[in-house]
């Protein structure tokens, strides 16, 4: 129990009764008596406030909450810090200035749609909303759009891509190469429709008529164009025979162009395998295409022109050696001339033609020598080779071949009627030995009659009766086949 203070002690403190129970986050209210009497005082209860508890997410909660509903929709201005692109697409950064900074994040969907890189030291207008990252109790700055300050998108995206192709090395003046002097098919890489077209084949027409043209229609400007410039110029690269690509579109704006600035057209160029002459815009617009091809023309007319003017200057090169040498050799054939007459000239060269005069008659005895020189060896060894052929002929194998083949065939046939011969003798001999064989044969003896006893093993013949008994076994042997026998008993003829 306690009194309330005042600053002034009246003679009777009024009296305080609490109010209705306080809500969660509203403050505990006191409701006091309007009429102050002088009754005597009186000892009162203080009321105590009820006493809420949140959790950490829920104060995280409450605050996201708040912040989310007051900052829905803001733009923020400031320099990017510390980008990193997670492997989730999302790009997370910290938006700063001079005094002050936040952290940010713009998410896939959103940034795919951006026409530049975000970066670091880059400064940017950023729309979107605050809310509050619960895991570290941060807030942060969700961006949904993102505009370069002082540049365009288009622009900033232009420079970021030059800036990293040129670090590659594809704006190198070593790797440009030099376009063929008489280029027998022409790649062309434009609109189907546009004028580009129409004034490059006029040129051509008119400057270069036996030039072969390949055309790969593609379309040069919206969404979508970039790919197929790229695979167009793919595509006539892969024709056979084609010397050289022109790559070209009329004039228009930074939009209009933005398709011969995107890296896919740009590493279709750098990857031709023959040269490629980039002819967009007018004279001012200037592309990411241009710095990577092999040569970079104001418009699509002076691109056409340029392949045309290496034939014009090859014949003109032509003409101009073709002069020199004319040149040469007339100045070549002057001196000649003039040394000529100064040989003339001179007093020793009087007699020369008469002394070469002699000179030629010797020369043609000494041939008329040689000649007859050179017939008479030669029929030396004609003879000589006669003499030697007769005599090879004396020995040719082919003579003594056929001496033997008669010989062999003289003794084949001897060797043949003795053979016959000895075989009568042998056969005639061979018919008295089997009749004398015959003749003293056992079975020749079977034959008229006669049988051969054998005990029961055929191992003895049985010659005595006597050496036989009652139920003794016994085999007997005929001219034609045999028997088995028991003996009954035996016939023992009287001594």
């Amino acid at each position: 129990m306690s009194k309330l203070p005042f600053d002034e002690d009246p003679p009777t403190p009024p009296k305080v009764t609490p109010s209705a129970p306080p809500a969660a986050s509203a403050r505990t209210r006191y409701e006091f008596s309007p009429k102050l009497t002088a009754a005597p005082p009186v000892e009162t209860k203080l009321a105590v406030p009820v006493r809420q508890v949140l959790t950490v997410s829920e104060l995280s909660a409450t605050i996201r909450n708040a912040l989310e509903s007051k900052f829905q929709n803001v733009w923020v201005e400031g320099e990017i810090s510390n980008a990193r692109l997670w492997n989730t697409g999302h790009l997370y950064f910290t938006l700063k200035d001079s005094a002050s900074q936040i952290k940010s994040v713009i998410f896939r969907g959103s940034l795919r749609y951006l026409k530049f890189k975000p970066e670091d030291g880059l400064r940017v207008v950023a729309r979107g909303k605050i809310s509050v990252y619960d895991v570290k109790g941060e807030y942060q700055l969700i961006c949904e759009h993102l505009e370069p300050q002082g540049f365009g998108p288009l622009q900033v995206a232009f420079e970021q891509l030059k800036k990293k192709l040129a670090a590659e090395g594809l704006f190198e003046t070593a790797r440009k190469r030099p376009l063929p002097a008489l280029p027998r098919r022409i790649g062309l890489v434009t609109s189907i429709d546009g004028a580009a077209l129409r004034d490059m084949v006029r040129v051509l027409r008119r400057r270069y008529p036996n030039a072969h043209l390949v055309i790969s229609p593609t379309r040069v400007q919206g969404e979508g164009a970039a790919g197929e410039v790229a695979r167009a110029i793919k595509l006539v690269a892969r024709v056979s025979h084609v010397d050289v690509i022109i790559v070209g579109r009329g004039g228009g704006s930074l939009e209009d162009l933005c398709a011969f600035n995107e890296e896919v057209v740009a590493r279709a160029i750098a990857a031709s395998p023959v040269p490629v002459i980039s002819g967009v815009g007018h004279e001012t617009d200037v592309t990411i295409a241009d710095f990577v091809a092999d040569l970079r023309a104001a418009t699509p007319s002076a691109a056409a022109e340029l392949v045309v003017r290496r034939k014009d200057e090859f014949f003109a090169h032509i003409d101009r050696l073709g002069e020199r040498l004319d040149a040469s050799m007339g100045d070549r054939l002057r001196r000649l001339e003039s040394r000529l007459h100064m040989l003339e000239a001179r007093s020793g060269y009087s007699g020369f033609p008469g002394r070469l005069a002699f000179r030629g008659r010797h020369v043609s005895e000494l041939a008329s020598a040689l000649r007859h020189g050179v017939g008479q060896g030669l029929a030396r060894r004609a003879r000589r080779h006669d003499l030697l052929r007769r005599s090879l002929d004396q020995f040719d194998p082919r003579h003594r071949l056929g001496a033997i083949r008669t010989r062999l065939v003289s003794r084949d046939a001897q060797l043949a009627a003795a053979a016959r011969r000895r075989i009568t003798m042998s056969q005639g001999r061979f018919g008295g030995l089997a009749a004398r064989l015959e003749g003293l044969s056992p079975l020749a003896v079977l034959g008229r009659g006669y049988a051969v006893t054998w005990d029961a093993a055929r191992t003895r013949i049985i010659r005595d009766a006597a050496t036989l008994g009652p139920g003794d076994e016994v085999a007997v042997t005929l001219a034609r086949g045999g028997f088995e026998a028991t003996v009954k008993r035996s016939l023992i003829p009287e001594p």
